[in-house]
Formats: structure tokens, sequence, C-alpha cells
């Protein structure tokens, strides 16, 4: 999992039972903890495989899948993925092994190995983010007919990680990873808040925006099928109503995935003093669950979409021209077949980007 929390046990402690965060582990089960960061990894893991290289799992033809652009911003996506799902991997292997999740005073080398595992699951989870957003802003940009920008994307869902993961955790580590028993609020506002905004804000954002960008392209999808026509059939709805369905499940995936991460933060920040040390654990256990879950969740609904029975959204756009072909419906109003004009395919890269 990603969580700031999590990271404040990498600093030095005293042992000081005064302190939540000692006493919080005094009632933590970190064997089962980790059990679950462990499964849900590994099952994370072969989720990103799955997308990365989807011919392992079918019969479909690589040049087929990778010139789909849609296809090459999912496939980036599970990338950053399958490398946050090993970070979480690899911690909870070796927590599991050596027992020490919170390093003691004259613990330098847990210190470092803690540091570094977190900034690399911290900084490859905000690139999820990141492209979780920009394929949402891509998927307008092809409904809409406009180029997209791949060199953009790149250059912001790599290098925005690596600001935030390196200047929040730096402001939390440095110089000597003593995070705990701060002596005042103030001071614990400005040693641990910037990472806690670090995590926090780039979650917020897809969150807000994406469904937002993902209501705009259902009522482009909706003009461009409609208007040609001059008419909104049950074909035209059937393609509208996929679409809007596909959107509804890929926003839903992250907000369960990553909710719960926003919730500990709220509650930690506004009952810090009076928080019920088994409700932040009940809180962790489900985020372990979930953050490295996102992986094998969007291999569910960013695949390409099938209609086997009256539960399953129809294969969108498998074949543009023939599904924008009407010549089997009449006209509501005419009670005739009018004249049909040429609908300009809506891209298939909207939908035809298939890891199966």
């Amino acid at each position: 999992m990603s969580d700031p929390t999590i990271q404040t046990f990498c600093c030095h402690h005293t042992g000081n039972k005064e302190d939540l965060a000692v006493r919080i582990m005094g009632e933590f089960n970190t064997d089962s903890y980790n059990t679950v960061c462990l499964v849900s990894s590994a099952v994370g893991i072969l989720g990103a495989v799955y997308q990365v290289f989807p011919t392992l799992f079918s019969k479909g033809s690589p040049a087929s899948m990778a010139s789909s652009r849609g296809r090459r911003t999912i496939i980036w996506l599970a990338i950053a993925d399958l490398l946050a799902s090993s970070g979480v991997l690899v911690r909870s292997s070796l927590w599991l092994r050596f027992k020490n999740i919170m390093p003691m005073p004259d613990d330098d080398v847990s210190v470092l190995f803690c540091t570094m595992i977190s900034a690399w699951t911290q900084y490859f989870y905000t690139a999820t983010w990141f492209w979780t957003l920009f394929y949402a802003i891509d998927t307008w940009l092809i409904i809409k007919g406009r180029d997209s920008h791949p060199a953009l994307y790149h250059s912001l869902a790599w290098g925005i990680p690596a600001a935030t993961t390196s200047i929040g955790l730096s402001i939390l580590y440095l110089p000597n990873a003593t995070c705990h028993n701060l002596t005042s609020v103030t001071s614990a506002l400005y040693k641990i808040l910037p990472n806690y905004c670090a995590t926090y804000v780039p979650i917020a954002i897809v969150m807000i925006v994406n469904p937002v960008m993902y209501m705009l392209s259902s009522k482009n999808v909706e003009m461009a099928v409609a208007l040609p026509l001059a008419q909104f059939t049950s074909k035209e709805r059937r393609v509208v109503d996929a679409l809007r369905v596909k959107f509804l499940f890929i926003n839903v995936v992250f907000y369960v995935c990553w909710l719960p991460n926003l919730i500990n933060g709220v509650l930690l920040w506004t009952m810090w003093f009076n928080m019920p040390v088994k409700v932040i654990i009940v809180i962790w256990y489900i985020m372990a669950f979930l953050n490295p879950m996102q992986a094998l969740l969007n291999a569910l609904v960013y695949r390409k979409w099938s209609f086997h029975n009256r539960w399953f959204v129809p294969d969108l756009l498998k074949s543009s021209q023939k599904e924008f072909n009407f010549y089997d419906e009449q006209s509501p109003l005419l009670g005739s077949e009018p004249p049909r004009l040429q609908l300009s395919p809506i891209p298939p890269s909207i939908n035809n980007y298939a890891t199966l």
C-alpha cells in the first residue's frame, strides 16, 4: 500500500508508549498485515502482467494491439502498477522475514531500506494516478478528433511524481529520520503534512477531474452518433450506453482502490488524539488489500468489452462501419427508411485496445 502514515514508521523511534504510532504497533498484527500485502501485491502483479503482455494469455496480434492509441496509455499505466506492486511485494516479504517494521534508534539499515522502498512504492503509485488522469483526458481528445500528446504525458506522468515524492519524503526523513515525538503541532505540520499533501492531492485531482472528463466524452459520443442521422434510435443508444457504463466502471475502480486512503488521511488529521486504534488498523487492512488490487481491476475495466449475454456490454466499435450502418431500423418519425448520411466512425482506440 501507499500511505504516508506507514511511511512515518520508517523513522527512528525511542519506544515511548505515549507515541500513538508505538501504541498502534502494540495492537498491530504485523504478520497478518504483511501477508495481506503480500497476497494482494502478487495478484496485482499478475493483473499488470496481463495488461502489459496480453499475448501471453491470448492469441491476439501484438502488432494490432500495440497500434491503438488508448492501448499505449494502458500499457504505461500497467507498467507503473507493476513496479509499484513489486515494491509492496518486496517490502512485505522482508518485513515478514525480519519483523522490524519500526526501526530502533540505532537501526540505520532498516531506516535506509524502509525509506528507499517507501519512495519506490510512492513514486510508481503516483505515476499510476497521473496515467489514469491522462487516459481520461486522451479519451476526450480522441472523441473530439484531436491529436494526442504522448511526450507531454510522459514528462508529466513521470516528472511530477518524482518531484512530489522527493519533496515529501525529504522533508519527512531528512536530516536524521526522526519524525516521532515532535515537540509541537506546528513542527508536525511542517514535517509530516507535506508528504500527506504529496500523496492525497493527486488522488483527489483524479477523483474530481476524471468523472468530469468521462461525462464530457459521453456527451460528445452521443452527439457524434445522433447528429448525422438526426435521430437517436436503439442502436445509437446502445453505443452510448455501453461507453457510459465502461467509463463508470473505470471511475468506480479508482474510487474503490483509493478512497480508503483519503478517508484515512482525513480521520488521522481531524481525530488523531481521539482516534480508536482499531479503526486505524481496519482502514490499513482495507488499503493493504485494495491498493495493489488496482492493477487487477484495471485489467478488467480497461479491456475490450464483449457481448456474450444480456449482463455484458456490447463489443463496441469492433467494426465501426458495421456498427453504425443502421439499415435494419426504420425512422420512428417517418415510418419509412430515410436517406442515410455517412457517419464518421468514432475512433476505435476508445475501446479497441483489447488485452484479450
